[in-house]
């Protein structure tokens, strides 16, 4: 009976096995028809600028931006994993009070380049590197020598890699919700580039892509998310290519761990880390200890509220970036 179940469940890993290998071939790989350029689909407020990029002509960026460059901050607000710039929009107008805002979409998320493979040499632009050239490179453009980085989500972990990187460029950190305690799988280059993973890599991007799962998480009421909110939030599906390229960068992350954890110590300058008390997202346990981690972190709990409080509790998450740019450990 044993060597009986034992081949049976040979049998059943060989299908299995079989299935990884070709199943993934069956994903169509032609890009979605019937698109526009970002820019039929931008709405009135939206600019472009371009920027360097290695192994690329550069790359056109889309931003938004509030208030005027003066005697305060300027304040460069970061996206987390699948929004876009527009989930600031609810609290750029306020910050404006304090300083210069601006607001972009990483590549390839929003209205920004969605490069395809074919359309760059050298490095891939979707790496964790290409992140942070990118961000550099769009202060650099738009002349900001340094920067108050507010980061939700991987927004805080790409503002803490930058100012870890170049810390003379970074003014100070407001941290929302940061993802830091990263605890997911990475894989081998070769398997990561395989034609089996690039594929179930672009049909994990379209299901994410299309329905926006993350925006329902991310709220503590997901009631409060209104149509022009979901529209705002899936805008990239109106652009062409955002498929391939949301494929591309997911394909990408596979091989990259997430280790600023072990580097929060380093970090001197001051930070506001807010937490969304109702996080489904992030534990807020987890953002309480970054916040403990870094030497001059001031901490606010946001009660009732869940991962994007700058578009759930945008009033709370204004109040207490007010409050913090008033002490004496503030920028």
């Amino acid at each position: 009976m044993l060597r009986w179940l034992l081949i049976l469940l040979g049998g059943v890993l060989l299908v299995g096995a079989l299935g990884l290998a070709i199943g993934p071939f069956f994903i169509p790989t032609a890009p979605i028809q019937g698109l526009e350029t970002a820019a039929e689909v931008a709405p009135p407020q939206s600019r472009f600028i371009q920027v360097e990029s290695p192994g690329t002509d550069g790359l056109k960026l889309h931003y938004l931006e509030a208030g005027t460059a003066g005697e305060g901050p300027t304040f460069v607000l970061l996206h987390g994993f699948t929004f876009n710039a527009f989930t600031w929009n609810r609290v750029m107008d306020d910050l404006a009070r304090q300083g210069r805002v601006l607001a972009y979409d990483q590549v390839p998320y929003g209205l920004s380049a969605k490069p395809v493979p074919g359309e760059w040499s050298g490095p891939s632009p979707y790496t964790k590197a290409a992140a942070l050239d990118h961000l550099f490179a769009f202060l650099d453009a738009q002349g900001v020598e340094r920067a108050v980085l507010v980061g939700n989500s991987a927004g805080g972990t790409l503002a803490l890699e930058a100012a870890l990187q170049r810390p003379q460029r970074v003014e100070g950190l407001i941290l929302v919700n940061p993802w830091v305690y990263v605890n997911r799988p990475t894989f081998p280059q070769w398997l990561a580039e395989s034609p089996q993973m690039g594929r179930l890599s672009l049909f994990l991007a379209r299901q994410m892509g299309r329905r926006a799962p993350l925006l329902e998480l991310s709220y503590a009421h997901p009631e409060r998310i209104d149509p022009q909110r979901r529209a705002l939030t899936l805008i990239h599906t109106r652009v062409r290519h955002w498929d391939l390229a949301w494929g591309e960068l997911f394909r990408q992350s596979l091989t990259q761990p997430v280790n600023v954890s072990d580097h929060l110590g380093q970090i001197r300058q001051p930070a506001l880390v807010l937490v969304g008390a109702s996080d489904r997202v992030v534990d807020p346990q987890d953002s309480l200890r970054a916040a403990g981690a870094l030497p001059r972190a001031q901490t606010a709990v946001i009660p009732d509220c869940g991962h994007v409080p700058q578009e759930e509790c945008p009033r709370a998450v204004v109040r207490e970036v007010e409050a913090w740019l008033e002490t004496d450990t503030s920028p």
